[in-house]
């Protein structure tokens, strides 16, 4: 075993300048290495020790470390336990470090599965406490969310807990006066969990909103619009909502919390049934080689989302000139005699 030890010690990166820099690190207490794996400063010290003089035995570190004996034994059991030290075969108990490209790399590769397994966990928690003792009270079923700060912290709340499926009905007003893209909702779907969201046309074409909607589609987002809509609320796993206080009245900062309950049941069917009126939105994909530019793209997205002339010409920079010449050159491409028809002709080639 311990030539082997040696032989690792002399192949390490960890010797010469090396070895007298983390010696010097050592000594001006400049380092906490192994901080963020749980360890402390003592164990980071005596790892750097190691590294810098091998072969060590307990009292020699204990006096380079200005450390009482009994804690650099304990401290060295630490290192031995995480694989990042071992113990020389002999008559005098002789130390070296593990090489840290190998060992640290493990410990690290062991504490990512151990935090994975306590966030599993964490989850079949949360999902026993919301179903081991059913709302007894009406004011357990809904909570009041007041203030701008606390309705966004909500919303990103809801979604990064969410493991199945959120839904979503986006129209104004807008908490921050104007509609935000959603950084929480890309992260949750490179988790997996599926989004439907229904956005209000009007809406899509303000400036930039249009552009983050489809970001999201392109991520896996399935999206439809219509051509006006207030009943604005996100929903997780069918088991939590925020809505707004009021559907009619203007923004005010103030959302519901909405717990399993018949009300949130009703809030899933309204979604469902929104979602059956609704049309599809996409990315556009020219399949067929027909050779679509960007604009293009967007703009039969527009159109598939019910946008009028006008608030394309304004999503897009262009005159509403531009924008009915090149409708109806998509129409005649299409074979379509209508706005509606191009649309369907557009989803049936696998355009949208």
């Amino acid at each position: 075993m311990e030539p082997d030890l040696l032989a690792q010690a002399a192949g390490s990166p960890f010797s010469g300048r090396a070895r007298r820099h983390y010696a010097a690190a050592v000594n001006g207490g400049v380092i906490n290495l192994l901080e963020p794996i749980g360890l402390s400063k003592l164990h980071s010290d005596l790892y750097l020790d190691l590294l810098a003089t091998p072969r060590s035995m307990p009292v020699d570190i204990a006096t380079r470390l200005d450390q009482p004996i009994g804690r650099i034994r304990k401290a060295l059991q630490g290192l031995l336990d995480a694989g990042l030290a071992s113990r020389l075969v002999g008559t005098r108990s002789r130390y070296v470090a593990a090489p840290p490209e190998v060992a640290i790399d493990a410990l690290v590769a062991r504490r990512s599965k151990e935090l994975e397994q306590l966030r599993l966990h964490a989850h079949e928690l949360a999902v026993r406490a919301r179903t081991a003792v059913p709302p007894s009270e009406p004011s357990e079923l809904i909570q009041l969310v007041e203030g701008v700060e606390a309705v966004s912290h909500h919303l990103a709340r809801l979604q990064h807990g969410a493991r199945e499926e959120v839904l979503i009905v986006d129209c104004p007003p807008y908490i921050y006066g104007r509609p935000m893209a959603n950084a929480e909702e890309i992260q949750a779907l490179r988790r997996g969990v599926k989004y439907r969201a229904i956005y209000d046309a009007t809406a899509l074409a303000r400036t930039g909103h249009l552009d983050d909607m489809l970001d999201c589609v392109n991520e896996g987002e399935q999206a439809r619009s219509l051509p006006e809509i207030r009943m604005k609320m996100i929903i997780a796993d069918c088991s939590l909502a925020l809505v707004p206080l009021s559907f009619s009245a203007a923004e005010t900062g103030t959302r519901l919390l909405v717990r399993p309950s018949p009300l949130l049941d009703a809030l899933v069917h309204s979604f469902e049934a929104l979602w059956v009126k609704a049309t599809p939105i996409g990315s556009v994909l020219p399949t067929d080689g027909v050779g679509l530019t960007e604009q293009d793209r967007r703009l039969l997205s527009m159109l598939a989302a019910g946008l009028k002339d006008r608030a394309i010409a304004r999503a897009l920079g262009v005159t509403e000139r531009t924008v009915g010449r090149r409708t109806h050159e998509l129409m005649v491409q299409l074979q379509a005699t209508t706005r509606f028809q191009a649309g369907l002709q557009a989803v049936r080639r696998g355009w949208l």
